[in-house]
Parts: structure tokens; sequence; C-alpha cells
């Protein structure tokens, strides 16, 4: 009796303490409307922000953040942190665009583009923060417009944020509406959709000279195999594994790594209702990390090719998953399989 009395008691311990690792923390969403930015906190410490001003050419999430306060995103162009490459300016933080909608570049635009060359290029201009809540699920809304240089409006943008927490995991799910304002085709092209810029540590070592040009045009030559910091590689739910990642399917694909004492790991999942489910992934070594189910030209070689009409008032919806994992080892395989049949059930 006694014996039993132990072993029900070390259940109890035992299922007390699974019930304190996966408490939900708290989410704080606080919008300043005049810095066009909204800060994200979970538990108590900053996650990421939203950020819309007029100096950007799309909004993104900047910088993004693990359980234990390390920033996962690159810091250039809108911080400089020792180290990090200054290739792509347009690589800011996590955001969604496309590189062909109506023959205009939404991917590539950046302050780095010649002003001559502006009018090839599209802008995500945000026009309204729709919907703030915290709890333990924070929720963000907003509208945005897809135009161009003229400010001429091809679609409208439709986005809505869930974040939500627990000890050494942080996710962020979105949801993200696109609708004709005319006639609109996104033409199969590389770039796209949902584009997150990994920090140094995050890379993967390269073997090869590698060149990055910062914004003033300076180059940096990087000797392969002399770079200490990039450490990642990528892992996807087809079994794929480093640059044999990239342009391959899979309905996940994470990145991991070591930065500082921690494995940290970034994952993307794809959702069934999104086009062309399972997404190819447009995974780079040297730190871009995109789901893009519309590049299937480029990623078979002109085998076959995607492209997406929607006639004026038709719309489209893409949603992702973005688990972001730190502890001891990196999210497994199978644990990425049940947020994955989670997520679909949304």
């Amino acid at each position: 009796m006694k014996n039993k009395k132990l072993l029900v008691f070390g259940v109890l311990i035992t299922a007390s303490t699974v019930t304190i690792a996966q408490k939900q923390q708290t989410v704080t969403i606080t919008p300043s409307a005049n810095a066009k930015r909204v800060d994200i906190q979970i538990g108590g410490q900053p996650f990421t922000s939203f950020l819309y001003p007029d100096t950007l050419e799309k909004p993104v999430l900047y910088p993004i953040r693990d359980a234990a306060g390390t920033v996962v995103t690159r810091s250039f162009p809108l911080d400089k942190r020792e180290g990090d490459p200054t290739d792509h300016p347009h690589h800011i933080g996590l955001w969604f665009n496309y590189e062909n909608l109506n023959g205009l570049d939404f991917w590539n635009n950046s302050y780095a583009i010649p002003a001559s060359k502006k009018s090839q290029y599209g802008w995500i201009r945000t026009e309204k923060v729709t919907e703030v809540k915290s709890g333990t699920t924070g929720v963000l809304a907003y509208r945005a417009n897809w135009t161009n240089q003229a400010k001429q409006v091809i679609l409208e943008e439709s986005t809505r944020f869930e974040f939500s927490g627990i000890a050494g995991q942080r996710i962020i799910d979105r949801t993200t509406t696109l609708t004709a304002k005319q006639d609109a085709k996104f033409t199969d092209a590389k770039d796209g959709m949902l584009g997150l810029r990994l920090a140094h540590e995050l890379q993967m070592p390269a073997k090869e000279d590698q060149k990055f040009t910062d914004d003033k045009g300076n180059v940096t030559l990087v000797k392969g195999g002399t770079d200490k910091i990039a450490n990642g590689n990528y892992l996807t739910s087809a079994g794929k594994t480093g640059d044999d990642a990239w342009s391959t399917r899979g309905v996940w694909c994470k990145v991991f790594g070591k930065m500082g004492t921690d494995s940290v790991s970034i994952a993307i999942i794809d959702h069934p209702q999104n086009p062309n489910y399972p997404t190819f992934w447009h995974a780079r070594g040297y730190g871009l990390f995109a789901a893009n189910p519309l590049g299937e030209k480029i990623f078979t070689n002109g085998k076959s090719e995607k492209n997406l009409t929607l006639k004026k008032g038709e719309s489209v919806t893409f949603k992702y998953r973005i688990v972001i994992t730190n502890g001891k080892e990196t999210i497994s395989g199978r644990a990425l399989n049940k947020e994955a049949a989670v997520f679909a059930s949304k």
C-alpha cells in the first residue's frame, strides 16, 4: 500500500512538472501608431516587433528572439552586429511578398534600388492595424495594399498573426489573404513567398569562397572554411539535409545550430490548404530561409511551372506556422510532425 501511494505521488509530481513546463506564457501586444510599430512580449520578455514605417518597402517582424532572448534573425540592415553579412538588404527579419506580380518585383525592393529603376518594383503599404489582443495567445491583425510606385493597388492584404509561447519555445502563426483589386498574376519565380533571414550562427559553414556586398557597394570576401561563427544546417520533413534541402518539397523544414550554449532551431510548417502544397523550400546556406510554393519552374529545372492568377475580386490565402525552440536539443522530426498535424486542423 505504501509503495502504491508513493507511485501515485510520483505520477502526480511528474504530471505537475509537465504541466508547469508546458504552461502557456502571457503574450502582451503593445501598439505605437505614431512610430508605426507593434511590440510583442511573451512571458514579460521582448519577442519581436511588427514594423511598418514608410521607410520600408514592406512590413516585417524584426528582430525575432527565442525564449532565452537570443536574437535569431540577422541584424542588417536595421541594426549592426559585428560579423553580420551585409548582402541582400531586402532580407529583413520575417516578411511575406513575391518577386513577380504583374511584372513588378516586390521581393527585391529596398533602399538600395536606384531611383531610376524603382518603377520596376512593388511596395506593400500597411493601411491599418485592425486587431490587437493580449493573452495566452496574442493576436495582431493588419490590412495592407500591394501597390506600384504610383500607389495603384493590385492586391489588398489581410493578415492575422497569432503568437504563443511556453518554456523553450515560441510560435508564430501567420494567415494572409490576398484579394485582387485588379487582375493579378503571380508569374512562377524563385524569390517568394514567406522569407526569413537568419542570424549568422544559423548559416551553414561556407565550403567555397563567398562575396558579400554592403549598402555602399563594398565587397567582403569570406574564404571557405574560415567562418567560425556559422554552424547551421537544414532538415526537411522528407529527410533532405544541408544544401540538398533547396528546391525540394516538404511539409516542414527546420534550420538548427548552436547559439551560445543553446541548441536553437527555427521550423517553418506549411498548411495543406495552401496553394501547391507541400511547398518548395528556398533554403540557402548563406542565411535565407523561405517557403515558396510558386517557384516550381526553377526548382524543377523547367519540368513544370506554377503560375497563380487571380481575377478582380478573387482571393487566395496562405497559412504558415513558425516554431522557434532553444534548449539542450533542437525539436525532433516527430515533434514537428505532431505540430504540423495540429496546425493542419486549424
